[in-house]
């Protein structure tokens, strides 16, 4: 990581990875989004940030299709990258099954892990598991190369069950899990909430390692390949943080995207 802001983004084509437009959701008659329209670039890193109850997490959500805008009230499109030419496809009432194509690509570390019981090789597996066909020792392999990458020790804690991990572990567990899906994206839901500021810090530096970590440019969900998707034409990442943590803004220097009150007060580079 850099020891000071960098502006990475200038660096960047602006090819877009996500376009959200005029994105409105309401609950019960109170609107919290209000218009909303942002373009996320490939490679980037962005943070959303804003008070709590700013609309933060209902947007994220709305990015990843886990909720819609209001009926006629936005539009949310996403790169298809299982397709050849990585076309742009409307999020808002898409097929379910073009929506999991498109999720292969996608990785989510959550606020709260969101890691199920069972083991850290269980939780790391289970999608190579699912959605893959590669052999079970190369499986293994993965897991364990997804546990070096953010900095455990593999021996000790790849056996360990959830409920032993602590949080600063548990985290780590779920970072590793999103690398060994070699995702095009990452969204990041507060992902140093709960945590000391020397634990929150290593995380600062694993989501910049991670952004950082070459991906096949075709295919990166469901390559066979180690990780980081070795053997392809490699492309960018791109990284979106919902966060409070001003030392990762500060650390990491993320294109911002403020919210207040439902609506976009700004946009534009840390510095």
């Amino acid at each position: 990581m850099p020891a000071g802001p960098f502006n990475l983004s200038a660096a960047l084509p602006q090819t877009p990875e996500i376009v959200a437009m005029d994105v409105h959701k309401s609950y019960n008659g109170r609107e919290v989004l209000k218009g909303i329209s942002a373009t996320f670039r490939r490679g980037e890193i962005t943070a959303i940030v804003g008070h709590s109850g700013s609309g933060k997490t209902v947007f994220l959500d709305h990015l990843t299709g886990l909720q819609s805008p209001d009926e006629g009230r936005g539009s949310i499109k996403v790169v298809h990258h299982g397709l050849k030419g990585l076309p742009l496809v409307e999020l808002i009432g898409i097929d379910p099954d073009v929506l999991d194509e498109v999720r292969l690509f996608w990785a989510v570390v959550f606020q709260h892990n969101a890691l199920f019981t069972g083991t850290v090789q269980d939780n790391i597996a289970l999608w190579m598991r699912e959605h893959t066909e590669l052999p079970e020792r190369k499986i293994k392999a993965r897991v364990r190369e997804a546990l070096e990458a953010v900095r455990l020790d593999v021996d000790d804690v790849v056996e360990k069950e959830r409920d032993s991990l602590s949080g600063g572990m548990a985290k780590r567990v779920a970072i590793a899990r999103a690398i060994a899906m070699d995702p095009c994206v990452i969204f990041y839901d507060e992902p140093t909430t709960g945590l000391d500021p020397v634990v929150g810090g290593h995380v600062h530096d694993l989501i910049w390692d991670v952004h950082h970590r070459p991906i096949a440019s075709q295919g990166a969900g469901a390559s066979a390949g180690g990780v980081g998707g070795a053997g392809g034409t490699t492309m960018r990442r791109t990284s979106i943080i919902i966060t409070h943590d001003r030392d990762l803004l500060r650390r990491i220097s993320p294109r911002i995207i403020m919210l207040d009150g439902g609506s976009v007060i700004f946009d534009g580079p840390y510095e």
